[in-house]
């Protein structure tokens, strides 16, 4: 008896100083077998999300959307969903995408979700005529303020170097006013915030954001008087996506990279949670044993 009591205690023991690395190894796998299976997790689309979406259903035929794609890289896991998303909406509405960037980093970006969403889902958008790639430019929240007086004096040629003028899209362009909607993809600063500060607010225009979920608490105030949306994170991409796939049939069945990333969350989520639980029991357990062997040895 004497010796399965102190075997018992051992295995507790070292079950409540479990090595790390095993926790590791296990938050791993539950982030890395939803994504190789391809789990998809359905989220259903909250309203700072679904009124973003509306706008641009809203929006008739023809009507200019420009697109800053303002992150990088390292953001892009998050944001690239979102932005994948929103480019199919707007053609599908057949409206009129200008791509710009704040930041370096956006402009291979632009290139890549051109090269690899507008392209082969919509052959018919013509460069030009429905899309334009306008590319990266120096200037922060200083470029936005000129853009918002003289388009044309910071974008004369496109990414590139074509004449703006010669290009059928950009004749009308005068100023930021002649856009119905700027949609920034922020990865940090600059980005929504001085979208909203130096473009929105001004110029009455409306605005809408994407963002990494560390930033969306500091944005969340621009809602809905500032901001017509924000998508935050992997969730925000996914709640968007779940929105367009309830608006266009054909999204039915394909699998959706932040529903992707959600499920792949969500299982991770639980595996701490066990994790966590399993703790305070094991904690638990200890504690009354060893309350126990106290009383006894008072006896």
């Amino acid at each position: 008896m004497g010796n399965g009591h102190t075997e018992h205690k051992t295995l507790v023991e070292r079950l409540q100083f479990i090595d790390r690395r095993i926790i590791f190894v296990f938050i791993g796998l539950a982030v890395v077998i939803p994504l190789l299976f391809g789990a998809v997790l359905k989220e259903e689309t909250t309203p700072i999300v679904q009124t973003f979406f509306d706008t641009i259903e809203g929006l008739p035929e023809g009507s200019r959307v420009l697109l800053s794609f303002d992150y990088g890289p390292t953001t892009a896991p998050e944001i690239q969903p979102m932005v994948d998303a929103i480019v199919r909406q707007c053609a599908h509405r057949k409206s009129k995408m200008y791509m710009m960037a704040l930041w370096a980093t956006g402009d291979n970006l632009t290139g890549e979700t051109i090269e690899k969403v507008l392209k082969p889902e919509f052959p018919d958008y013509k460069y030009g005529t429905d899309y334009i790639n306008l590319g990266y430019q120096t200037g922060n929240q200083g470029l936005i303020r000129v853009l918002l007086v003289d388009f044309k004096m910071m974008y004369a040629v496109d990414a590139s170097g074509t004449d703006v003028d010669s290009i059928p899209m950009m004749k009308n362009i005068r100023n930021l006013k002649n856009f119905d909607l700027i949609v920034s993809f922020g990865g940090g600063s600059p980005g929504i915030k001085e979208w909203v500060l130096y473009a929105g607010d001004p110029g009455k225009i409306p605005v809408g954001g994407g963002c990494t979920a560390v930033s969306a608490p500091l944005l969340y105030p621009y809602y809905p008087n500032q901001l017509i949306g924000l998508l935050g994170g992997a969730k925000g991409a996914a709640e968007y996506e779940n929105a367009l796939i309830n608006a266009y049939p054909e999204y039915k069945g394909r699998k959706m990279a932040g529903m992707k990333l959600m499920m792949s969350q969500a299982v991770s989520h639980v595996v701490i949670m066990f994790f966590i639980l399993f703790g305070n029991i094991l904690y638990f357990i200890q504690r009354s044993r060893d309350k126990s062997r106290s009383m006894e040895a008072g006896r």
